[in-house]
């Protein structure tokens, strides 16, 4: 799933950089307006445990291609996943580019205390509380991917063995 989201980012990136013409009222003929894709600045990206390499690496590789640098906390729940992003985001990526920060609720709760031109944040709804608050008293775009319930229906039928 990450080398897809690699290959589609790379294919579609220069789309995505391109400029779109965007309409305009007759109120303001002749005027003309386009929209241009610019970077936001640093984006702060606090990970969920589990697929905790997909769900970190995703939205690093969405902030970076556009133009963004990028601080990472991986979840404290997989401690070895969040050592090893550090090592190897820390080894073949450019420290000016991308950052992991490791550490539990009270190293969370300081970056948050930050401002960031950004915040992504998967993980439940009580944490996602907590950040939106955060991110508030800087007015600072958030996207929340909240987890809920995967619901499965097992009946009879099923061979369980």
């Amino acid at each position: 799933m990450f080398k897809n989201s690699c290959e589609v980012t790379l294919k579609e990136l220069k789309q995505w950089m391109t400029p779109e013409k965007a309409k305009t009222s007759i109120t303001t003929f002749p005027s003309s307006a386009e929209i241009v894709p610019e970077p936001l600045g640093v984006v702060l990206v606090i990970s969920a445990w589990n697929y905790p390499f997909l769900l970190s690496l995703d939205p690093v590789v969405g902030a970076i291609a556009a133009g963004n640098a990028v601080v990472l906390k991986p979840s404290e729940i997989a401690p070895a996943s969040s050592a090893l992003l550090l090592k190897l985001l820390g080894e073949y990526m450019d420290n000016s580019c991308v950052r992991v920060v490791e550490g539990a609720v009270d190293e969370t709760t300081a970056l948050l205390q930050q401002k960031w031109d950004k915040i992504l944040y998967t993980g439940n709804g009580k944490v996602g509380r907590i950040v939106m608050a955060a991110a508030a008293k800087h007015l600072t775009p958030v996207i929340l991917e909240l987890g809920g319930k995967s619901p499965t229906v097992v009946d009879s039928n099923v061979n369980l063995e």
